[in-house]
C-alpha cells in the first residue's frame, strides 16, 4: 500500500513541478514585472533604504501586530533553511553549476511575484474579534478574487504541507546533523526542539516575530560570513567561478570526477526549481506573515518581499553556490547538504561546523516560521479554535520527524508544496490589477514616494 502511494505521490510531484507549472510560476513573476513597470528593478535602491537601511528601526506607521522587519523575519525564517544549503547542492549536483544561473533568472522574476503577493496580503487582510491581523492567499482569494473554493484548496494544501517541509523534514535534518558532527542522539534532538518550538509558538506571532528578529539576522551574518572568508581567500578564482556558471547555463555539463554531468534541460529544470524552493516566491506562503505587519500602505510592505528573495537567493544562495564551484567540491559526486559541508570545510578550517551550525539555527527557524502558517490556514478552514489541536499535533511531530527515516514524507512535502502555489498564482493572475493600481497610487504622480523623495531633496 504504500509503495503504490509513493508511485502515485511521484507521478503527482512530476506532474506538479514539471516544465508546465515551471512555465507558469516563472512566467507569472514575468508578467507581474511587466505590468509593475519593473519596479522591483527601476526603484531597487529606494527598496533598499526602505528595507535593509530600515531593518532595526522601532518608529512604525499604520496598523499591524508586529513590525515590519519581525514580519519579515518571520517570514524569512521559514524561507532560509535547509533549501539555502541542500537545495542549492542538490541543484549543482543534477542540474550542474548552469542551475545557479537559471536559480537567479527565478529570483529576479520571483522579486515581482513576492511583491504581489504582499501587497494583496495587506490589502485583504482581516482584523479579528481579538484584534489579530490575518491574511495571505486564503483570504485575497476569497475576498479579492471571490474564489471561494481556491481558497480552500489552498489552505488544506498549506496546512498539510506544514507537517512535513515545515515540521518533520526540517527536524529531521537537525537531527541527523547534530548525530553526524556531535554524535547527540536523534530523541534529544527532537525533544529539545520541541520544547523550545513550543515556549515560542504559544505567544503568537508577536512571540515569534521577537525571536525570529534575532535567530535571523545571525544566522545568517555567520553562514554568510564564513562563505565571504572561503570566497575572498579564493578572489583569484571569482572571475572563472562566475564563467562556469554562465557557461554551463547555456551547454550543461560535461562529467568530471565525481560528478555524473548534466544537460542543458536538467540545468534549467533544477535551478528554477530549486529557486523557486528556496526563495518561496509564488507558494504563497510568506504573506501570510506580512499580513500581521505595521505598515501603512500595502506597497511599502510589498517592498520587503523584493528584498526577502534578493537576500534569499541572490545573496545567500549565490555565496553558496560560488563556494561549491571555486573549491572544487562539485566534482566530488555528493549531493545536497553534504556538497556544502564538503566545500566549507575545503575552503576554510571548521567550515563543516559552520554549515552544521547554519543547519540547526535554519531548521528551527523554519519550525517557527512554517507553524504560524499551518495556524492561520487552520483557523481559516475551521475556525480560531482549532488552533490548539493544530499545534497539539505539530509539536509532538517534530520528535517523531527527528527519529524517523523520512523519504516518503520529503517527497509528499514537495507535492503539497506545489500544490499550494496553484490556487495562489491563479490568484495573482486574476488580482493583478489590484496590484498595479496600488503600486501607480504609491509610486504614480503625487503619490507617497514622489512626496518622500522631494522631503529628502
Amino acid at each position: 500500500m504504500l509503495e503504490w502511494l509513493l508511485e502515485v505521490n511521484e507521478g503527482v510531484n512530476d506532474l506538479v513541478w514539471g516544465w508546465p507549472f515551471l512555465i507558469l510560476i516563472v512566467g507569472t513573476g514575468v508578467v507581474l514585472t511587466f505590468m509593475i513597470r519593473f519596479v522591483s528593478f527601476t526603484k531597487f535602491v529606494y527598496v533598499m533604504k526602505q528595507t535593509f537601511l530600515k531593518i532595526f528601526a522601532k518608529e512604525q506607521v499604520g496598523e499591524g501586530e508586529v513590525t515590519a522587519f519581525q514580519a519579515v523575519s518571520t517570514a524569512l525564517a521559514a524561507t532560509v533553511g535547509t533549501g539555502n544549503i541542500a537545495g542549492v547542492g542538490t541543484a549543482i549536483a543534477i542540474g550542474g553549476p548552469g542551475a545557479v544561473f537559471w536559480m537567479w533568472i527565478a529570483a529576479l522574476f520571483g522579486m515581482a511575484t513576492k511583491y504581489g503577493e504582499v501587497v494583496l496580503a495587506i490589502q485583504y487582510r482581516e482584523k479579528t474579534p481579538d484584534g489579530r491581523f490575518v491574511g495571505g492567499p486564503m483570504y485575497y482569494l476569497d475576498k479579492g478574487a471571490n474564489q471561494k473554493w481556491l481558497a480552500v484548496l489552498f489552505a488544506a494544501f498549506g496546512a498539510a504541507a506544514t507537517f512535513g517541509i515545515g515540521n518533520m523534514v526540517q527536524s529531521n535534518s537537525v537531527a541527523d546533523s547534530l548525530q553526524t558532527t556531535f554524535n547527540i542522539e536523534p530523541w534529544i534532538t527532537g525533544v529539545v526542539l520541541a520544547v523550545l518550538v513550543a515556549l515560542v509558538i504559544v505567544g503568537g506571532i508577536k512571540k515569534i516575530g521577537k525571536v525570529t528578529e534575532i535567530i535571523v539576522p545571525f544566522m545568517a551574518a555567520i553562514y554568510i560570513l564564513g562563505g565571504v572568508i572561503i570566497i575572498l581567500a579564493n578572489i583569484q578564482l571569482v572571475p572563472s567561478a562566475f564563467g562556469i556558471i554562465f557557461r554551463d547555463a547555456f551547454t550543461g555539463s560535461a562529467a568530471v570526477g565525481g560528478f555524473v554531468g548534466s544537460t542543458l534541460t536538467l540545468s534549467i529544470r533544477y535551478g528554477v526549481a530549486r529557486g523557486v524552493f528556496t526563495n518561496e516566491a509564488g507558494l504563497g506562503s510568506a504573506p501570510i506573515a506580512h499580513a500581521a505587519a505595521t505598515t501603512d500602505h500595502p506597497v511599502r510592505q510589498g517592498l520587503w518581499g523584493i528584498f526577502e528573495v534578493f537576500a534569499d537567493t541572490l545573496v545567500l544562495c549565490t555565496i553558496t553556490a560560488l563556494v561549491i564551484v571555486m573549491t572544487g567540491a562539485v566534482d566530488t559526486g555528493l549531493d545536497g547538504a553534504a556538497l556544502t559541508t564538503s566545500a566549507f570545510d575545503e575552503g576554510i578550517l571548521f567550515g563543516g561546523y559552520i554549515v552544521t551550525f547554519g543547519l540547526v539555527f535554519f531548521a528551527f527557524s523554519t519550525l517557527l516560521g512554517w507553524s504560524y502558517y499551518g495556524e492561520r490556514c487552520m483557523e481559516f478552514l475551521f475556525g480560531p479554535k482549532s488552533i490548539i489541536f493544530y499545534r497539539l499535533l505539530f509539536i509532538p511531530l517534530i520528535v517523531v520527524g527527528a527519529v524517523g527515516g523520512l523519504r516518503a514524507i520529503w517527497a509528499l512535502a514537495d507535492t503539497l508544496n506545489g500544490l499550494m502555489a496553484l490556487p495562489n498564482l491563479i490568484g495573482l493572475l486574476i488580482l493583478s490589477p489590484v496590484i498595479v493600481s496600488q503600486t501607480r497610487q504609491f509610486f504614480g504622480k503625487g503619490g507617497i514616494y514622489e512626496k518622500e523623495t522631494k522631503k529628502t531633496e
